[in-house]
């Protein structure tokens, strides 16, 4: 029998399009959503988001939500909350999971401990997802580098729209034979027309592999 798919979506940098990226993930692998730690705009938290994104998706409750819009070592401190690998459990579920990060790699969740080692924590592989802008090359391979060095597999690279073509080719011939790329459009609206679309169109091209 096939395990379910559990994958680790993290990024390059903050604000990088995890979330976007999950919400079509979640729509092309039939899969449930979990944000372990959500710090700040509860109001409209990334697990909205994807619901909002994709009505049919199962949303499991995030393990810690803080208020301040800082980093978790920062929301947690200010707000009497310990946070500590061993709270973390994945959700019992027999569907496909994708498991959303904050930030990126090294985003700290208590003084002495990063989003990178709750990925390892999790032994979950990764989908890391990249954007063309002046310092992307180094930011990305840089990301890839620490996941090797963690024996972190990356499953899956995800371009978050287009790419400069001198960039692209320096993180394609930088990445592991394994890692599959995955291509975002630039949406113009975030919808979740727009997403069902992106991930109709991802399933299309890998059938046409």
């Amino acid at each position: 029998m096939t395990q379910p798919l559990k994958l680790f979506v993290t990024g390059i940098d903050t604000g990088i399009g995890k979330t976007v990226t999950s919400a079509i993930l979640t729509h092309y692998f039939k899969a449930d959503y979990w944000k372990p730690i959500q710090s700040g705009d509860l109001h409209e938290s990334d697990s909205m988001k994807i619901q909002q994104w994709n009505e049919n998706v199962t949303i499991h409750r995030e393990r810690f939500r803080l208020q301040l819009p800082a980093s978790p070592h920062e929301s947690s401190a200010k707000e009497n909350v310990d946070i500590q690998l061993a709270d973390f459990t994945l959700p019992d579920t027999a569907n496909n999971l994708i498991v959303e990060g904050a930030g990126g790699l090294f985003v700290p969740i208590n003084s002495s401990t990063y989003m990178i080692d709750l990925i390892q924590y999790l032994k979950l592989p990764v989908a890391l997802v990249t954007k063309n802008y002046l310092g992307c090359i180094n930011h990305t391979m840089l990301s890839i580098e620490a996941l090797r060095t963690r024996n972190i597999p990356i499953d899956y690279l995800v371009l978050n729209g287009a790419f400069n073509p001198y960039s692209l080719e320096a993180i394609k011939n930088f990445i592991d034979r394994d890692t599959q790329l995955i291509q975002i459009p630039t949406l113009a609206e975030i919808t979740k027309e727009a997403v069902m679309l992106t991930a109709l169109e991802l399933a299309s091209d890998s059938s046409q592999k």
